[in-house]
């Protein structure tokens, strides 16, 4: 089964990912860690989006689309995905909706994770992340157990250039602009679920896991 998770940046997203994938042991697939290794290698994809992702603008969806799918034919995704940053857009998520279904795959659900932007703010100011194996770590809501370096693999830890103040205002003006409406497209579908996200990670958490607990549990009484 796959799942996706929603939300502005800073909302959380990727943190709890980790800790959902870890907990279901399904892995996740962040459309961000993938373009940065990208971008770390630095072939020809990842010199393309550097330009959009430095600006906090969105990478043109044929080039995220074919990246995703790569990825999810990947023998560890059988069993599922959690979905982190993908799909931005409705047009994104229609597409998204076809690949699945021609891949022989579902949708589980649609998690909203809603934050104030205040909050988002705060959060965005704080984040550091791994550019080795994509953990990512926030100086109050989830620190790293050594300062500047990250717990899973000891690599020193970075600021993403995309976190920058002037860049995180534009990267929520185009949340709002592009990929808000995917809130109402999944509430349409009936795939939607809203978190409250201005709460602790643990209490996030916990509303993740029954979600997913609750979608496998109608999957298999079908």
């Amino acid at each position: 089964m796959d799942i996706l998770l929603l939300g502005a940046p800073g909302a959380g997203k990727g943190t709890q990912a980790a800790l959902l994938s870890e907990w279901a042991d399904i892995p996740t697939v962040s459309t961000g860690v993938l373009f940065r290794n990208a971008i770390e290698q630095e072939t020809e994809l990842g010199k393309y989006a550097v330009s959009f992702i430095d600006r906090g603008a969105l990478v043109p969806d044929e080039t995220t689309i074919a990246l995703v799918r790569e990825r999810l034919s990947e023998s560890d995704c059988a069993e599922g995905v959690i979905l982190d940053g993908f799909p931005r857009t409705v047009a994104q998520a229609e597409a998204f909706a076809e690949m699945l279904k021609d891949m022989g795959r579902s949708l589980g659900f649609a998690a909203y994770i809603r934050v104030n932007q205040d909050v988002l703010l705060d959060r965005l100011s704080g984040r550091w992340f791994c550019s080795n194996c994509g953990a990512t770590y926030h100086h109050v809501f989830n620190p790293e157990a050594v300062e500047g370096v990250c717990d899973n693999c000891t690599r020193p830890l970075e600021r993403r250039s995309d976190d920058e103040p002037a860049v995180q205002n534009r990267r929520i003006k185009v949340y709002e602009e592009a990929t808000a409406p995917l809130i109402e497209y999944y509430r349409a579908t009936g795939a939607l679920r809203t978190i409250n996200g201005n709460r602790d990670i643990e209490a996030i958490q916990a509303d993740l896991r029954a979600l997913l607990l609750n979608a496998q549990n109608a999957c298999c009484d079908k």
